[in-house]
């Protein structure tokens, strides 16, 4: 039997940085899983089968495109990104916060195509909001080079005014963190941050990759919050909603799904690669008291098309209950 790779870790600052807010074991253990497994396509997570680790067949599906004339199409679609608004009404919102508006971006993907990053800045251009969250998926492949991810977040970034927090997805490495904080992108590692308005306060939470790392901590991102008090979750997959709901949280945001991304007519995912209800896949849901929505992504995975299914970045607009 082989032994496990040694997990590269962060050097120096940035290392012991780390370990300080997610714990020595977290770091070794998402390292670990990085190193060993990162690109495994059965087993590990939620999931038993990991499509976006089977590289082998992401060519046999773009040549299927092609046979099918929608290769080109596809591509085109996957640069035709929309603004869509939401209004999220929420239970125990603070008058201060109703009209409070959250801009959310999932699945960025941002090496998948030199065009993207610019894209997606023009588009954010203009809009009006008071915080921006990423819910994870900054990089293309789910192993390797983690600059190219990088240097697309450096193009996105100055078009994003407001101040920006976000989680890791499964395609993230944590080595990625102290890139995206150093470019002023606050990364939740299981951790939660308060925003104050109008002498009131809410409560941002965003806890690790919940889907294939299986790094998140419900208990240590929600028992410092106060009770009663209103409180939002950022995570990357909604496989974890029955989990929040409990904790307490009145609103989640995530993505993950792509809403299918290669949809039939109609928006009829052929494939989502989420252990849950379809119901929870794409746009708004509820489970209980708890609000949440999925984005179905503004970036691409697998292949760089995307058929009935447009790219989204969502504006929430909060509102009580």
């Amino acid at each position: 039997m082989n032994a496990p790779a040694t997990p590269a870790t962060p050097a120096g600052a940035a290392s012991r940085a780390l370990e300080a807010r997610v714990g020595r074991v977290h770091l070794r253990q998402r390292l670990g899983i990085e190193t060993d497994r990162e690109a495994w396509v059965f087993g590990q997570g939620i999931n038993f089968f990991h499509i976006e680790n089977w590289y082998s067949v992401h060519a046999l599906i773009r040549s299927l495109l092609r046979l099918l004339l929608l290769h080109e199409r596809g591509r085109r679609n996957a640069l035709d990104l929309r603004v869509r608004r939401n209004e999220l009404r929420i239970a125990g919102l603070p008058r201060a916060f109703a009209g409070y508006t959250i801009l959310h971006a999932s699945d960025l993907h941002l090496d998948m195509s030199e065009r993207f990053p610019t894209v997606l800045a023009e588009h954010l251009r203009g809009l009006e909001y008071d915080i921006a969250v990423l819910t994870g998926d900054f990089r293309a492949r789910t192993y390797g080079a983690i600059e190219p991810a990088l240097a697309g977040m450096r193009v996105l970034r100055p078009s994003i005014h407001a101040p920006v927090y976000a989680v890791l997805g499964n395609h993230d490495s944590i080595r990625m963190v102290t890139g995206l904080e150093a470019l002023d992108v606050r990364v939740l590692l299981n951790e939660h941050v308060t925003l104050e308005r109008g002498g009131a306060r809410i409560h941002l939470a965003g806890i690790d990759d919940p889907h294939y790392y299986r790094a998140d901590n419900l208990e240590k991102a929600a028992d410092p919050l106060p009770a009663g008090e209103c409180a939002i979750l950022l995570a990357h997959s909604p496989e974890i909603y029955r989990q929040a709901a409990h904790a307490g949280f009145a609103a989640m945001l995530c993505g993950h799904t792509h809403g299918g991304q290669i949809c039939l007519p109609g928006g009829i995912p052929l494939l989502l690669n989420a252990n849950c209800p379809r119901r929870y896949c794409a746009g708004g849901w509820s489970y209980g008291a708890l609000r949440g929505y999925t984005s179905v992504g503004a970036g691409v995975s697998v292949v760089d098309v995307r058929i009935n299914c447009p790219p989204e970045v969502v504006l929430h607009r909060l509102a009580a209950a």
